[in-house]
């Protein structure tokens, strides 16, 4: 069985994490595009939230567009809204479990990038349901979609966060925290999840976001600072420009994109390829038209609907205030 976290094996562990968090959030900086607009650019280091950049990067858009791209990678979304918010970044990449920070006015999705399903409900070997994780102690990053998994998967089983032992810890600390068996679960995500199971075998899957699909869906997105969006929009149009064309080349392009995305974040194809495969890509045609249609302000009304029900939110913001769709549409002109 999983050994107990002490409280203070737990506070020393929070406190390296807070400590990694601040690390990442700060390092990681990498520049390209030569002289131009400097835009600085948040991403998360997986296939999700590197793979346009990397493109980007390599394909010599930013300085196509007349930028330059100071570019640093953080853990997780409310991060980089954070950010935003303080004026330390220009742009950021969020999962749909931050999605819940736009939708309470503190940002605004400029694109939508991919429809995740890279989230899951981990559980020790032997733990076969999610009735079976109550009482336990269970590991998650608040306000992330690992978050988001696990609200979903407790309400289905008629249960809440409430019946848990929750423990919020940073992503990599969850990582360890698994793997050694300090805790008996977690909500969690892939790439990582692949880490864990390495040093897990027999470590089980009790939800993913495929199970949830027929009541809301997953997506993921880059968002920028509420004022950059009201005084620059020349450069959100910039931006969004870069991203266009990005997008257009992944989704004609997969395996050069997987590769690219795994020179940039210096871990194997192989690795990067598993991972995007656990997302569907979306072409910048079809997201033209899902905006439009109002498909995605329908995806987004579905994760406005959850958040409130989550307690996250008291009266979100509607989509069409906080999702610039005509923006996003406007940069392919």
């Amino acid at each position: 069985m999983p050994r107990s976290l002490t409280r203070r094996h737990l506070t020393a562990t929070l406190a390296g994490a807070a400590a990694l968090v601040l690390l990442t959030a700060c390092g990681g900086s990498d520049s390209s595009g030569g002289s131009g607009d400097t835009v600085r650019f948040g991403y998360i280091g997986d296939f999700n939230g590197a793979s346009l950049i990397a493109i980007a990067d390599a394909k010599g858009l930013w300085k196509k567009h007349g930028l330059e791209a100071d570019a640093k990678v953080f853990t997780n979304g409310p991060l980089q809204i954070q950010a935003l918010g303080t004026d330390n970044l220009d742009f950021g990449y969020i999962g749909p479990g931050a999605m819940w920070l736009p939708a309470s006015g503190q940002a605004k999705v400029v694109a939508i990038n991919t429809l995740g399903n890279s989230d899951r409900v981990l559980a020790q070997p032997g733990i076969t349901s999610m009735r079976q994780l109550k009482g336990k102690t269970v590991a998650v990053p608040e306000g992330t979609s690992g978050d988001m998994i696990l609200s979903l998967a407790l309400k289905k089983a008629g249960m809440t966060k409430d019946d848990l032992k929750l423990v919020p810890m940073d992503p990599s600390t969850i990582v360890s925290a698994v793997s050694s068996q300090q805790v008996d679960g977690a909500g969690f995500w892939y790439p990582a999840a692949a880490t864990i199971k390495k040093q897990v075998p027999g470590l089980v899957e009790l939800a993913k976001n495929t199970d949830f699909e027929d009541e809301v869906s997953f997506p993921t997105a880059f968002v920028a600072g509420n004022k950059l969006v009201a005084d620059n929009p020349e450069k959100v149009g910039k931006v969004l420009a870069v991203l266009r064309e990005a997008m257009e080349f992944r989704s004609e392009h997969m395996d050069e994109a997987v590769s690219l995305t795994a020179e940039k974040l210096k871990i194997p194809a192989d690795q990067v390829k598993a991972d995007a495969a656990n997302n569907k890509v979306l072409g910048v045609d079809e997201l033209d038209r899902l905006t439009e249609d109002g498909t995605v302000d329908k995806w987004l009304k579905g994760m406005n609907d959850y958040f409130v029900e989550a307690g996250k939110l008291k009266q979100p913001v509607d989509p069409a205030q906080y999702y610039t769709g005509d923006l996003f549409i406007g940069a392919g002109k």
